[in-house]
């Protein structure tokens, strides 16, 4: 996907073959790729997307045009275009026609083809995707496809040659190689991907391409780039192709992705608190945030308390307390010690499922609402209980070119009965769903801004 400048960090497939690769000698020339690449190339797919662009976007740039004009700047233009075009890169998972690639290369996309390397293109239905670990799964029409074998378990080690193969600029099947930097990045404090940190060469449209170690296994997916120019600066970030799968699974099998809290807020401890908490080194997970009947909560986690082990693993900073709750199931049950008022404490409880449950974009047989959905939070409930409902389902983004944007379905807007079926979880929303006719208008009840409204929703 073209990858826009940000401040930092930027949003960028043959049956199984492993080389055994010969790993240089200190000092030695870098190792050769070029028997890797010829082998695992084919199984990497060019993704390339079209999308209109919305009223609202349009009306917007025409807004900025008129006031450039105003101002002596650029002349606006007459004509704005209405569709967009992007790319990126995917591969080939299973030989049946799945393929893994970013959600950032395809949000919001009204057609996806895939240029294979033969050069034969397909059109790829969205099977689902995840926005919060950047990861979606497509599908082609299709039977033995060349697909790419997938490295198990986390053997990776900071410092292994690693390869990269993607569409840079648009330039299809272009190779790059490095090491790994560092494993088990977190970008922000609510990440739920450890990131694989590269110095690879990755650039715009590597978004979604497969890394592969010396053995030609994926061990991740392109995703991000460090940049303050837009532009590869030694810094790239890798989705671990073990969370990866994980998340293909649930989309695959349940149509949605689902995921464990702990109901914390957490900072790592410096030199001053690591004196202040009287710890003999900067260690531990510092709490300063506990969500209200969350599982920290019901354990007696409080803001101010230090983890300094959970699950048997000592706890060097918060980030290795996030991947742990990352990589935990929903039921899982888990044990910690923590530091409050110089005294150590042991706590166990069970991990409960987060509220923000992301779902696939095509949830029922061939029906493509383009929406996306989470469970009401403890405030939304509350406030739909005045409307005698047993509850519903809170829209957390819709695409205005789906069905749902066009019956003018908003983001924020609390679902609480469709085809006349009630809708008081994403369950009962996948249920109602698959009830829905092949083709017909069925009516969709809303709560918006505390109103309840009775919308059209035509089904295609």
């Amino acid at each position: 996907m073209n990858i826009k400048p940000a401040v930092l960090a930027l949003s960028l497939a043959l049956a199984p073959i492993a080389l055994p690769v010969a790993m240089p000698a200190y000092g030695a020339v870098a190792m050769d790729f070029s028997p890797l690449v010829e082998q695992v190339s084919s199984g990497v797919v060019r993704v390339s997307i079209t999308k209109k662009v919305s009223e609202e976007e349009l009306a917007l740039a025409q807004q900025v045009q008129a006031l450039q004009q105003f101002f002596g700047g650029r002349v606006a233009v007459p004509n704005l275009p209405t569709v967009e075009y992007g790319y990126g890169t995917g591969f080939f998972i299973t030989q049946d026609g799945y393929i893994l690639t970013n959600h950032h290369v395809v949000e919001g996309a009204d057609k996806i083809t895939v240029t294979l390397h033969d050069r034969t293109e397909l059109d790829a239905r969205l099977i689902g995707s995840d926005e919060s670990s950047d990861v979606a799964v497509l599908k082609v029409v299709g039977q033995n496809f060349p697909a790419l074998s997938v490295a198990k378990g986390d053997t990776l080690k900071v410092g292994e040659p690693v390869l990269a193969i993607g569409s840079p600029f648009g330039f299809d099947y272009s190779a790059s190689s490095g090491i790994v930097s560092a494993k088990s990045r977190n970008m922000s404090r609510e990440a739920v991907v450890p990131f694989i940190q590269t110095d690879v060469a990755l650039n715009q449209g590597n978004s979604g391409g497969p890394l592969f170690n010396q053995k030609g296994e994926v061990v991740g997916i392109n995703s991000l780039i460090f940049s303050r120019t837009g532009g590869h600066m030694g810094l790239s970030f890798s989705i671990p192709i073990d969370t990866a799968m994980d998340i293909y699974e649930q989309i695959r099998t349940t149509g949605r992705v689902s995921r464990v809290y702990l109901g914390v807020v957490l900072q790592d401890i410096d030199r001053n608190l690591a004196e202040a908490y009287r710890l003999d080194r900067p260690q531990g997970a510092l709490i300063t945030r506990t969500s209200p009947d969350s599982p920290a909560d019901k354990v007696g986690l409080k803001a101010g308390d230090v983890v300094l082990d959970f699950n048997g693993q000592g706890i060097g900073r918060a980030s290795d307390l996030l991947n742990l709750i990352n990589r935990a199931k929903v039921g899982d049950k888990f044990e910690l010690t923590y530091l409050r008022a110089g005294k150590q404490h042991r706590a166990s409880g069970q991990f409960a499922e987060t509220s923000d449950v992301s779902t696939s974009q095509n949830a029922s047989d061939g029906v493509r609402l383009g929406l996306r959905l989470k469970e009401l939070s403890g405030r939304e409930a509350r406030m739909i209980q005045e409307f005698g409902v047993a509850g519903g389902v809170v829209i957390s983004s819709v695409d205005v070119t789906g069905l749902a944007g066009q019956a003018g379905l908003m983001a924020g807007d609390i679902i609480v009965n469709l085809n006349h079926l009630p809708t008081a979880g994403i369950g009962e929303f996948e249920k109602a769903l698959k009830s829905l006719p092949k083709k017909g208008v069925v009516t969709i009840g809303i709560i918006r801004d505390g109103n309840p409204a009775i919308l059209g929703l035509r089904v295609e």
